[in-house]
């Protein structure tokens, strides 16, 4: 039961980069998109739904070696999916969107 939250969160995180894989970036703020342009569009729904697709599966991938093994030292498998799928958002808001804000 503790790491319950921890498994729903990631698949929350999974099913929310659902529709950006498929190209849509109805999920992503309007502020993060403003200048990302039509054509753009898909390929940077693509890259950011990769990057919250990887930190959804190192969530539930960590929750789930977790409730197996009760080893609390797994936890760092999160920081680094979060850093990879951050660090591909973070390159797509810059790509398409023209910078960080």
């Amino acid at each position: 039961m503790k790491y319950l939250p921890m498994l729903l969160l990631g698949i929350v995180l999974t099913a929310i980069s659902v529709p950006n894989l498929r190209g849509s970036t109805s999920t992503i703020h309007w502020y993060n998109r403003r200048r990302v342009s039509e054509e753009d569009a898909p390929a940077y729904g693509r890259a950011m739904g990769t990057g919250t697709l990887i930190m959804g599966i190192s969530v539930v991938l960590t929750a789930a070696l977790q409730i197996a093994t009760g080893v609390e030292a797994l936890s760092y498998l999160v920081l680094g999916g979060f850093a990879v799928g951050l660090a591909i958002m973070l390159f797509a808001q810059i790509k398409y969107n023209k910078g960080i804000f």
